[in-house]
């Protein structure tokens, strides 16, 4: 028998020999896991991915049952969940911890990336790692960073052509201070608003608009309640996979591991179906009746001059070392 495959042999055994005694340590669990999107959002795909690795990893020993649709409330009333002990995890907008720690402001800056592919390099990397470094203190503890993918601006009023079109229509932003500045400088009145409210809010024309990624539109069936669907692509929206830290902190090493691989493998399947959802939308908004305005080059730049002001005003809230780091990884990637 050659070394090699002695060798291989031998390390099958060891790891058949290990594998029971490091699921020995894994105990019963029960996680509540709640999101703002409905089934069928590539955001709770991810979840159900996430299910299925956590019961293999841990020999059905540790259950997640999904909440999604906000059955548990919207985004800033889940969080408040995780932080008293009450709601175990739940994934939303990164920008939206803005509130809690300023630093993650950052993600939320309009036109901050330029592809999918560049954002997961960013917050993959040393940026994200060290946001996730801010959470404790604030009772959370960050897994992994998912996709919701880049916004598009909807109304119900009239064909957004032009910067200006945007001026007076009420637009419903998420809860976070970013996106709330940005449509006021545009000249809209920003309505930040949970996302379990907005399908009412929009049909009943309490706001005349919103912005969502394309699967949003889809998933929430706004094109029932929009007429108007405008690719501004003004924000990227990572999302990110968090544990309540009273519960993080009852959880053993064993536990721990397999909460954090499991996130991290759905994190690759949850991104690839966000983007091939967002890829098919446009065709379903069109076959389900929205008028899709695409800006030319000279409005994109007018947007991107309006916004401007808003990354300065916000700078000191975030920090210059945090946005010094960004745009050190952003320029690495650039000049590959």
């Amino acid at each position: 028998m050659s070394r090699t495959l002695t060798g291989l042999i031998a390390a099958l055994s060891a790891a058949l020999l290990l594998a029971p005694t490091a699921q020995a340590e894994i105990r019963e669990q029960h996680i509540k896991f709640a999101a703002a999107n409905s089934k069928g959002h590539p955001q709770v795909t991810g979840m159900e991915k996430f299910v299925a690795i956590v019961a293999e990893k841990s020999g059905g020993k540790i259950t997640v049952q999904l909440f999604p649709g906000g059955t548990l409330g919207g985004d800033v009333q889940t969080l408040s969940g995780l932080q008293g002990g009450i709601v175990e995890m739940t994934v939303m907008n990164a920008g939206i911890l803005s509130g809690n720690a300023p630093a993650f402001g950052a993600v939320d800056l309009p036109f901050l990336f330029d592809t999918p592919q560049e954002a997961d390099a960013v917050m993959d990397g040393p940026f994200g790692t060290h946001l996730l470094t801010l959470l404790p203190e604030k009772g959370l503890v960050g897994l992994a960073y998912w996709e919701l993918g880049f916004r598009n601006l909807t109304n119900n009023r009239h064909p957004v052509a032009k910067v200006d079109d945007i001026k007076g229509l009420k637009i419903r932003t998420i809860q976070s201070p970013i996106p709330i500045a940005l449509f006021n400088a545009l000249g809209a009145n920003a309505v930040p608003m949970p996302y379990p409210e907005l399908y009412g809010a929009l049909d009943t024309g309490t706001v005349d608009g919103q912005e969502n990624p394309s699967a949003n539109i889809i998933n929430a069936k706004f094109y029932e309640v929009q007429k108007y669907l405008t690719l501004t692509r003004h924000q990227y929206n990572p999302q990110i996979v968090l544990v309540s830290k009273t519960f993080w902190d009852k959880l053993n090493d064993e536990e721990r591991a397999v909460l954090q691989s499991a996130a991290t493998e759905a994190r690759d399947y949850q991104r690839q179906v966000s983007r091939e959802a967002d890829a098919k939308a446009l065709d379903e908004i069109r076959a389900n009746g929205m008028e899709v305005t695409e800006l030319p080059p000279d409005e994109v730049a007018k947007l991107r001059a309006a916004s401007a002001p808003v990354v300065e005003e916000f700078r000191p809230k975030i920090g210059d070392d945090t946005i010094a780091l960004l745009q050190a990884e952003l320029d690495k990637l650039r000049k590959k």
